[in-house]
């Protein structure tokens, strides 16, 4: 037996007794396998099993996804982060229902031609949907491979991951390709852990060149990263002049960062101005109305993919102006019983939550 069919055989026996039960295991359809590979990108299991099978129930095949609008989609999806996600799934769902009949397609080409479909995702897609011997090359993967091989090279730079795509379709299983490309990101997902791997548990012990040499804490090797940039933001949660229950949620721009979320109106401190005055100048830019700024609410830490932000949420009270779209998608005069319609990102949920905690109590 060559090391490459020992690797395959041992991944898959071990793979055969410690297999997780997730909904798209147990129902590998390709529309199953497409959505849960699609949440897990930059989401860990345990965060995305809930949100999935809410996802499904609301939208049970393709069909049903495409005829959605985005802001349903967007309220299924609200509080899993990386929004742009849940934008390309609706619109790919649209494409495979114009183009394939509501049917994903079985063929490599054709699935990456589909919004937010890449490499990995597609050969998720073919080895574990329709049983086709493609390669993943997922974060969990990369590890087990890196240090498997014993990769001395940055495992981000381009050669280095061409370097791992190669081994990873060497080493996928033509007869069972979707159960060892599912066993190898179980194995980073379990025991092949970016810090304090469990070596002695693991069924590659024997063809890890990293643990025979003592460097697999070493494993991956990656560049050092640049300080991750700080920002201020500020957010209004502005009351209604004359009707004291209803405050103002602005919608974001259809393309960008958290695109067609709702909020609550605000942006970045500038330097030279404080937060109060921030959030006068964000308001008057953004809707050109005046408000008054009151009362603080608690402040919210919040780390993205490449920055963090400390939000300070103020109350407000509109004091002139109607409300325009300048640099807003939509606006609406909402009161807290109405906003299960919308979706919010995570900060913003956490200032709703503030809000319900005062309740009764309302400002001004």
């Amino acid at each position: 037996m060559t090391r490459v069919e020992s690797i395959r055989k041992a991944l898959l026996d071990w793979f055969a007794g410690r297999a997780r039960s997730f909904p798209w295991r147990e129902h590998p359809s390709p529309y199953y396998v497409w959505v849960s590979e699609m949440m897990l990108q930059q989401t860990q299991m345990a965060t995305v099993l809930p949100y999935f099978q809410r996802f499904v129930a609301r939208f049970p095949d393709v069909d049903s996804l495409a005829e959605a609008s985005v802001d349903e989609v967007l309220k299924m999806w609200e509080g899993m982060g990386y929004y742009r996600r849940a934008h390309l799934l609706h619109r790919a769902a649209q494409v495979v229902v114009e183009q394939y009949g509501g049917e994903l397609p079985a063929d490599e080409e054709a699935l990456l031609a589909l919004p937010g479909v890449g490499p990995y995702t597609a050969g998720a897609i073919l080895s574990i949907a329709f049983g086709k011997p493609a390669p993943i090359l997922d974060g969990n993967a990369k590890r087990v491979l890196s240090r498997l091989d014993d990769v001395t090279a940055d495992i981000d730079r381009a050669a280095t991951v061409r370097q791992l795509w190669a081994r990873a379709a060497e080493l996928v299983d033509p007869n069972r390709p979707g159960d060892f490309n599912q066993a190898l990101m179980e194995l980073g997902s379990l025991v092949c852990l970016p810090r304090r791997p469990r070596c002695a548990s693991c069924p590659l012990q024997a063809h890890c060149l990293a643990y025979a040499r003592g460097t697999q804490s070493q494993r991956p090797v990656r560049r050092s990263r640049k300080k991750t940039p700080h920002y201020d933001v500020v957010a209004g949660v502005v009351w209604h002049a004359t009707e004291p229950e209803r405050f103002l949620i602005t919608q974001r721009p259809s393309d960008g960062m958290l695109a067609g979320l709702w909020e609550f109106p605000g942006g970045k401190k500038q330097d030279g101005e404080n937060l109060e005055q921030a959030l006068a100048r964000e308001l008057r830019e953004e809707l050109g109305i005046a408000v008054e700024v009151g009362e603080p609410l608690p402040i919210i830490k919040h780390a993205y993919s490449h920055f963090r932000i400390t939000l300070h949420p103020f109350h407000a009270r509109h004091v002139a102006g109607e409300p325009q779209c300048l640099q807003v998608a939509a606006w609406r005069w909402v009161s807290l019983d109405e906003l299960h319609e919308f979706a919010f990102a995570r900060t913003d949920q956490r200032v709703i939550a503030f809000l319900r905690a005062a309740a009764p109590r309302r400002y001004p």
